[in-house]
């Protein structure tokens, strides 16, 4: 019990402060959110993207293990979210956003602030994480866009969407300067660093202001169901994946904890784009990244007896 408080003490709460400090200066402020998100987007999270991977040390067979286990929980959560939203009688919109609020998590600006706290010590822990996000953003511009688009011009869309993403670029550069071991001049690498450093605080400051005006009116059925399966049965299909993949060490802790974060914030911005039950994909985000708090820690602490 004294290791589960010291994770949420030392891990989640300062996380949680952060997005406080995001909801608290959004109110008093009025943060414009078009330039945080580009700024989140464009900048700082290609930095950390690229300095993570510059300095990862995960083979090739470790990562082939990472990419089997996404591919397998990714696959089991779109399977069982389909099944869930037919049984329920869902209609099509609020069935798409439902499927997006369980297969799509927030591996960027939470899962990756979340990992860099874990794993400040293990570069190892951390570079997979980078990796999860790589892969979610692409599940989230070809699975979660064109579960939320019409089907005329949708795979188009989806494949624009994702090839403008600066992450996939900067994962790509910093893995083919690492692979040939090409030394960054000081005077290149001290910024990227810098930027880097910067990502875990503005991160969590612009999901807090995202979560700023947010209402929680009543639990519906539709709530209740996303926040189980993204929050409970993911990390517990990710356990099951594990063992049958037979992880251990950091590679299984860090994609264990990775499971277990709530739900992406593009779920509910697709689903304002495409009006498709909006504010129950904004609610879902909201409480979500609230029980969050208890459910991480929970998985981080298991994550650290278990492997």
């Amino acid at each position: 019990m004294y290791i589960f408080f010291q994770i949420l003490l030392n891990v989640v709460l300062p996380v949680f402060l952060l997005i406080g400090a995001g909801v608290f200066l959004h109110r008093k402020f009025h943060f414009d959110m078009n330039t945080l998100s580009k700024l989140n987007t464009y900048f700082l999270m290609p930095a950390v993207s690229f300095s993570n991977i510059y300095q990862n040390n995960v083979g090739g067979k470790t990562l082939l293990h990472i990419l089997g286990f996404l591919c397998l929980q990714a696959l089991c959560l779109m399977v069982i979210s389909t099944l869930i939203s037919k049984a329920a009688k869902f209609d099509n919109g609020l069935s798409s956003t439902f499927k997006n609020s369980i297969v799509l998590n927030n591996s960027g600006n939470f899962g990756l602030p979340v990992s860099q706290l874990v794993f400040h010590q293990n570069p190892l822990g951390a570079s997979i994480q980078i990796i999860v996000m790589i892969f979610q953003n692409l599940l989230t511009y070809t699975y979660g866009l064109l579960n939320s688009v019409s089907v005329d011009g949708g795979k188009i869309k989806a494949m624009k969407e994702f090839l403008k993403n600066p992450v996939i670029y900067a994962f790509l550069l910093g893995l083919l300067l690492h692979t040939f071991h090409i030394k960054i001049p000081e005077f290149l690498w001290s910024p990227v660093k810098n930027t880097s450093n910067a990502f875990l605080a503005v991160a969590l400051v612009t999901l807090g202001a995202q979560s700023a005006f947010l209402k929680i009116t009543r639990f519906s059925l539709p709530l209740v169901l996303s926040l189980v399966g993204r929050l409970i049965l993911s990390p517990a299909i990710a356990l099951l994946i594990i063992y049958t993949l037979k992880l251990d060490g950091t590679t299984a802790q860090a994609l264990f904890i990775a499971s277990s974060f709530p739900t992406s914030r593009n779920s509910a911005l697709f689903a304002l784009e495409y009006d498709n039950h909006p504010e129950y994909a904004a609610q879902v985000v909201l409480m979500s990244t609230m029980f969050s708090m208890v459910t991480v820690t929970t998985v981080v602490f298991l994550s650290s007896i278990l492997f």
